[in-house]
């Protein structure tokens, strides 16, 4: 859904990744600076309950690692920089940074468990069902209701909300769940008929 909302921002990925460039960075060094927001997140997730400000720096954090995400692949085609092991980085850390944040959720008491644990899942096989599915040849952007924009924007908007509902949160995880194990259904059918 959001990849074509994403392909609108290119223009104002590419001066940030331009500025970021002449800084010095590479793009594997961007993915390990988005990995490290990422994780920065979630022990903020985590320890929310020592001030309620942390459910506002959380997100932020969360946002700030998911536009890093966005950033290391436009510098990487921008540059001529793409390489196969910086895909794979790349691939690799966003599995992490979207584990380690619903992680965080969960230990902070900001979600039924086994909630967090459908949505950990879910978000897992939706990049899984992508990856699995474009080996064999079939292009799956766009595929689905809940790609990895569209995931990290509801946890935020929850977030955000949760500073005056804690509940909030909870029940984004839930409609989480629901929605990445769906969008893993969703591939599952295209991928059937795109292959036969």
């Amino acid at each position: 859904m959001l990849t074509k909302l994403k392909q609108k921002v290119q223009l104002q990925l590419t001066s940030i990744a331009e500025s970021i460039h002449n800084l010095g960075l590479t793009p594997n060094h961007v993915s390990l600076l988005g990995i490290t927001f990422a994780v920065l997140s979630a022990l903020t997730y985590w320890q929310w309950k020592l001030h309620p400000f942390l459910l506002i720096l959380a997100p932020l954090l969360m946002l700030a690692s998911g536009l890093l995400d966005a950033l290391d692949g436009a510098m990487a085609r921008l540059y001529g920089e793409a390489t196969k092991f910086g895909g794979f980085l790349d691939s690799l850390l966003d599995r992490y940074a979207d584990a380690v944040i619903l992680c965080g959720i969960i230990l902070g008491g900001l979600t039924e468990v086994s909630w967090g644990l459908a949505a950990l899942m879910g978000s897992l096989l939706v990049s899984y069902t992508r990856a699995r599915a474009e080996a064999a040849g079939v292009r799956m952007e766009s595929v689905g209701l809940a790609e990895r924009a569209e995931r990290l924007i509801l946890l935020a908007l929850a977030s955000f909300l949760s500073y005056v509902w804690v509940e909030a949160l909870c029940w984004a995880v839930l409609v989480l769940a629901i929605l990445t194990n769906l969008t893993v259904v969703q591939r599952a059918i295209y991928f059937h008929k795109a292959s036969h």
